[in-house]
């Protein structure tokens, strides 16, 4: 009887270790979205030109790239011959913590790339569905609950003030 106390003693340690192996191995992957996947490659240098302010210090800051261009507060950059914008568009945006997130700017409840959600302070506004996104700490979470899931989020890398989105 001892020996099987044992062997279930291992079973279940051998299971938790799998377990734990499982959840933790998820890290840098993408969430399944209903957003369809389209290419994104962008990036934003804020160490020159009208992005300078663009920085970490200035929390819930953010650009917004679409078909007409980079959007910074009043300036606006067209887009270059090689920049992919995902579905919907994409919004780049300063955290609370001061952290860079990407996201699509497509609703994953309407699905209409063709409008995109809109910035209101801390949350980005579906106009269809009126769902608010609060982009605050980075997570782009539902607050109206009218959508089930987070906009898409897109891998960002902050190399010395470039920013790089390519998916």
């Amino acid at each position: 009887m001892q020996r099987f106390g044992q062997q279930l003693r291992w079973m279940v340690y051998g299971v938790g270790c799998i377990m734990i192996a499982l959840f933790t191995s998820c890290e840098g992957t993408t969430l399944r979205s209903s957003v369809p996947t389209y290419p994104v490659r962008v990036s934003i240098n804020t160490n020159v030109g009208q992005f300078v302010h663009f920085v970490p210090e200035n929390t819930y800051d953010y650009i917004t790239i679409d078909r007409q261009g980079y959007h910074y507060h009043d300036y606006t950059q067209a887009l270059a011959a090689t920049d992919m914008i995902g579905y919907g568009g994409v919004i780049v945006y300063i955290d609370g913590s001061g952290q860079y997130n990407a996201f699509d700017m497509c609703c994953p409840h309407c699905l209409d790339p063709s409008k995109p959600i809109e910035m209101d302070g801390f949350f980005g506004v579906c106009p269809i569905c009126g769902e608010a996104y609060d982009l605050s700490w980075g997570l782009a979470v539902p607050t109206k609950k009218i959508a089930t899931e987070a906009l898409r989020r897109y891998p960002i890398v902050n190399a010395s003030g470039k920013l790089t989105i390519n998916q």
